[in-house]
């Protein structure tokens, strides 16, 4: 595979993840998906091999990789396991990132060290019941009371926030009133185990079933007013930042779910026989193939741009969307067809390609719908005033 002008750094990166990935996660990944279990173990190793964090500077305990290091290790996680590459990207993205972006000194020096180490995990509570795509019609609030923020309100489908090693969970809530009349936006850290603070694990779910998932509940929650995040007010902005860079994640994640649907599509048709030859040497096989390795190639170069725009600290959220969009949709196209070339196989579970089938469909939906991702984009390129 071409290497895409990679460091030495960020090849021996891919080496060891890819390593890690088959030989630690690979033989557990069905079984995880099938009792729906969230592997402490395996967690804790991937926090070991310095995959949580990984941007943050030495500072605060990170081995301060650039993005497109995090997206390779993202991506190679994904490439075995969806629900593995979604416990590292939630982990980065959403809950180390507005810690490490816009927490103060005390903050930062206090939690990052722990999340850094894998001792404990940190969420963002942003999507609510009635408030997805619309992130606006939020309705947990805080308000100020004696020198602390009492929090009232509930958040849905919130990664890393109900395991035993979730620890603390940014929540995006109503702090009043802009001079404008608009609501006011703020984050708040909350750590688990805070008196009013539920964390419950959300069960049944159709994809990566393997990653924690959970339903969080404040009911008169009160935490110390040091614990706002940033500046009052300035939560709206810390979670458009938040989700940008967690695009790029997302994006890593279809990339690498393609690559690992393809691998097994093609090394399936290579040993399947069909009237005495190999099904990849069928025309109508050998060119869904090809379609396939054709996507993913485009899509790791749209990524791999995005991930160094942000590095070079240039403009990158058109293009986070873009590859957040693109990585997305193409996994969902090698599935279909990779399952396709599984035939009556693929529909079954000790065949791997039937947990990516199910995995890809988040990845359209989280942080930002494919619509959300075009309304962006459209925006970007001046569609409108």
């Amino acid at each position: 595979m071409y290497d895409f002008g990679l460091t030495e750094e960020q090849k021996l990166l891919r080496h060891n993840v890819r390593e890690f990935a088959e030989h630690e996660i690979a033989p557990m990944a069905q079984i995880l998906d099938e009792t729906e279990t969230f592997s402490t173990d395996l967690t804790k190793k991937m926090a070991n091999m310095g995959l949580f964090g990984i941007v943050v500077s030495e500072e605060y305990g990170g081995p301060h990789m650039d993005y497109l290091s995090y997206c390779i290790a993202v991506e190679e996680i994904s490439r075995v396991d969806g629900s593995h590459g979604a416990t590292v990207a939630a982990a980065n993205s959403l809950g180390i990132g507005p810690i490490y972006y816009f927490g103060s000194e005390e903050q930062k020096h206090e939690w990052l060290p722990k999340l850094c180490r894998g001792e404990i995990l940190a969420s963002f509570g942003l999507t609510e019941p009635e408030a997805g795509s619309d992130a606006g019609a939020s309705r947990t609030n805080a308000r100020l009371e004696n020198g602390e923020w009492v929090i009232n309100g509930s958040k849905i489908f919130i990664t890393n926030s109900t395991s035993v090693m979730a620890g603390v969970c940014v929540v995006q809530s109503i702090t009043g009133k802009r001079a404008d009349g608009k609501k006011e936006v703020s984050c708040i850290m909350v750590p688990n185990g805070t008196p009013g603070f539920t964390a419950n694990k959300m069960k049944g779910k159709m994809m990566w079933r393997a990653s924690d998932t959970g339903e969080l509940y404040f009911d008169d929650c009160r935490v110390p007013e040091k614990n706002l995040v940033g500046k009052r007010g300035e939560g709206f902005h810390q979670m458009l930042s938040t989700l940008d860079n967690g695009r790029l994640a997302i994006a890593a994640m279809g990339l690498g779910g393609a690559q690992g649907a393809y691998e097994l599509a093609l090394k399936y048709s290579k040993q399947r026989k069909q009237f005495g030859v190999p099904i990849s040497t069928f025309q109508v096989s050998a060119f869904k193939l090809a379609d396939m390795a054709t996507e993913i190639e485009a899509a790791r170069n749209l990524l791999y741009k995005a991930c160094r725009l942000k590095d070079a600290g240039l403009p990158f959220s058109k293009h986070a969307a873009m590859a957040k969009l693109y990585c997305s949709e193409v996994m969902g196209r090698v599935v279909d067809e990779a399952v396709q070339l599984h035939g009556g196989y693929g529909l079954m579970r000790e065949y791997n390609i039937e947990r990516f089938y199910r995995d890809y469909k988040l990845l359209t939906i989280g942080e930002g719908t494919s619509e959300i991702q075009r309304t962006v984009i459209s925006r970007a390129i001046g569609c409108y005033a």
